[in-house]
């Protein structure tokens, strides 16, 4: 069985119809529901059960493989860069993926996990994906960090030659409605459009980029989950990769795509950013992308402009964007 944590979350859910596409229906998911309208994400879909996360962690903390795993995909955190709590975000991001990660060891299982580009903080180390540098690096909030104490971990235990840990760079694309602030700028952007005409944008604080000039590394959700498929079917290759397209890109950039696909022409407006997240603000990531291609990965990296316009005109301009997402 393929188990996805996370698996009606964004990534996740994208990766269970990756899975499908594949023929692969023998899937566990695992995610905590509540009251969200994530559920919207896995109509559609094809899987054999669903698990509470608290039900899955119980189940593997009792060392038990009851699912007799061929794969742990390990999405399920949380994402947000803003969360507060330390201790959720210890129990729920790092300590909950050590024991996904030991069950996977135990019992001979693949075992992908969703590390992040927030790992990187500021930058001033760049953002090679090499073993020795993980060490110096210093995020800039608690979420980033807590995906760098298990890269930090999974290395000190010797295990990165047996597992991957992908740091995701600026997803985007669909399954990610349920997100609110935590949805893509073109996310936001597409409803904002709509409704105003315009797009707000925040203006920089740095002399070197201008209003908008901040640059990201944008990677389609797509290209994200045909990486991880090839992870799948390459066993061979382990360790910490970068996930993104290797090239970095304005926020101007984005919004131009963004109103090229919705057949505008650009409306932008630049507006004060937060004093609560100046100091922790990322205005530049680019993913070193060469050591997955050193590793054989053959998967084309969709340009930003390229996946806006599908993203924008095949999901969101539908009415129903979860069940047009399948």
């Amino acid at each position: 069985m393929y188990i996805v944590t996370g698996g009606a979350g964004f990534i996740g859910s994208a990766m269970v119809w990756k899975l499908n596409q594949m023929g692969i229906d023998d899937i566990l998911v695992v995610d905590n529901l509540s009251t969200s309208e994530k559920w919207n994400n896995l109509v559609g879909l094809k899987y054999e059960d669903y698990l509470h996360r608290d039900q899955f962690l119980k189940l593997i903390i009792e060392g038990d493989d009851p699912f007799e795993t061929d794969a742990i995909i390990h999405m399920g955190a949380c994402s947000a860069t803003t969360e507060l709590d330390a201790d959720f975000l210890m129990e729920n991001n790092y300590r909950y993926t050590q024991y996904a990660c030991r069950h996977c060891l135990t019992h001979d299982a693949r075992f992908i996990n969703a590390s992040s580009a927030a790992t990187y903080g500021d930058g001033e180390w760049g953002f090679d994906d090499d073993h020795d540098g993980i060490d110096r690096l210093r995020p800039l909030n608690m979420y980033g960090y807590s995906k760098q104490l298990f890269d930090l971990w999974a290395k000190k235990g010797g295990m990165l030659d047996q597992i991957v840990c992908l740091k995701f760079f600026n997803v985007f694309g669909p399954n990610e409605y349920h997100k609110d602030d935590m949805r893509s700028v073109i996310c936001k952007a597409y409803k904002q459009i709509n409704e105003t005409g315009k797009l707000k944008l925040f203006k920089s604080y740095r002399e070197e980029y201008p209003h908008g000039g901040q640059k990201r590394d944008f990677v389609y959700i797509k290209d994200c989950v045909d990486i991880m498929a090839w992870f799948l079917e390459n066993p061979d290759a382990n360790g910490i990769f970068n996930i993104g397209t290797g090239t970095a890109r304005t926020w101007n950039d984005l919004a131009n795509s963004v109103f090229a696909a919705m057949g505008r022409e650009p409306n932008i407006e630049y507006i004060e950013m937060p004093e609560s997240i100046r100091d922790k603000y990322q205005y530049f990531t680019e993913a070193n992308m060469d050591k997955l291609a050193a590793a054989g990965c053959d998967v084309k990296m969709t340009s930003l402009e390229d996946g806006a316009a599908d993203y924008v005109q095949n999901y969101l301009d539908q009415d129903n964007p979860y069940l047009k997402s399948r």
